[in-house]
């Protein structure tokens, strides 16, 4: 495979299977991480390392290594493996998710924004979802001649589903960061305190399935993961234990003859229980149904939340802020993309006009 985003929670994952089945991995990207970057090395022996920047890349304990977007681009290009694995954070996933599928490679896809900015121009015909909300849409839909209705994926509620609401207005970094559920990257455990992730997921569903009528509630304990209501108004749900490899693993190898992680217990369900998700905690969440009207669109509040979070994390903005610059966004910018480098340029623009909001 080609791993981008090795030091990543699901890099280092997918590192986990292939370690647990034996795969061999041909090229390896990160970040900054070099620490953890020269042990996997060390291990898995690619043939191919890409970094950063050239910082980064002094660090590197690997004969020819590169760096850059751009040389990133042509490691995907250039790899003889089938498989790109996709685990980059951010913006900058999105070319190399255009590149691996323009030259024919299964894209096994953990970066949101590939989706969520692009999916509009993108085939999902040869991309498999590793984060555990799309895999058990998928594991539903597999073999299902019945009708759909609706999709309905959960979320955890992040780490203010209990903070007080008029206290969420100035909850503080180090409070978002205590995800209840899962260890995470920054970003990503922001995105789920202001449930903008689920947002993301509900794009990234309309783009995968293309279903049109896709819901969330909140089931907190992360067991099931995502359910199918079906026209004649029965449900069924895709519960298993919340472990990342089991989505990566089933990308990445097919489905699995035997429990990567351990059995579910079925006792263990009986503290099941579904919540709505509320605007007034969560405020974003009010552009749902307008957003899968107009699903291109997610570029605009992609590029708005990037802007505002990072400055959240700067402690330029309280934590309110960050709804409200995407709401905003979402109003300012009305017209959506035709074409990906339409989106590419509205990406630009709307980080731009975040910025001073």
């Amino acid at each position: 495979m080609v791993l981008l985003g090795s030091t990543g929670s699901i890099g280092t994952a997918t590192l986990s299977v292939a370690r647990e089945f034996h795969l061999r991995v041909e090229t390896l990207v990160a970040g900054r991480n070099t620490d953890q970057l020269n042990a996997q090395i060390a291990e898995f022996r690619p043939k191919r390392v890409v970094v950063a920047d050239r910082e980064a890349a002094a660090k590197v304990n690997f004969d020819g290594v590169q760096y850059g977007a751009e040389r990133i681009v042509e490691a995907v290009r250039e790899s003889e493996s089938d498989l790109v694995v996709n685990a980059l954070v951010g913006f900058a996933g999105l070319a190399p998710t255009a590149a691996a599928l323009g030259c024919g490679k299964r894209l096994a896809l953990a970066n949101k924004e590939s989706l969520v900015c692009a999916g509009a121009f993108v085939s999902a015909e040869r991309i498999t979802p590793i984060d555990s909300e799309h895999f058990g849409v998928q594991y539903l839909i597999s073999g299902t001649e019945a009708k759909i209705a609706r999709l309905i994926i959960t979320a955890s509620g992040g780490a203010l589903r209990d903070t007080p609401i008029e206290a969420i207005e100035n909850a503080g970094l180090t409070q978002v960061l205590k995800h209840p559920n899962w260890s995470m990257g920054a970003k990503i455990t922001i995105d789920s305190a202001t449930m903008i992730n689920k947002l993301f997921e509900v794009l990234e569903a309309r783009w995968l399935f293309g279903a049109h009528e896709i819901d969330a509630l909140i089931e907190r304990s992360s067991v099931i993961h995502a359910m199918i209501e079906f026209a004649d108004g029965c449900i069924k749900a895709h519960a298993c234990k919340n472990d990342m490899r089991l989505a990566i693993a089933n990308a990445v190898c097919g489905v699995l003859s035997e429990p990567l992680a351990g059995r579910l217990e079925l006792c263990d369900l009986a503290a099941i229980k579904f919540e709505p998700i509320s605007a007034a905690r969560y405020p974003a969440w009010q552009i749902k149904d307008a957003l899968l009207q107009t699903p291109a669109l997610g570029v605009v509040i992609n590029a708005a939340n990037d802007v505002a979070v990072a400055r959240f994390r700067a402690g330029a903005i309280s934590f309110g802020v960050i709804a409200r610059t995407v709401l905003a966004a979402f109003e300012r910018f009305s017209t959506p993309p035709k074409s990906l480098d339409e989106a590419i340029e509205l990406h630009k623009e709307a980080e731009a006009w975040a910025r001073n909001f």
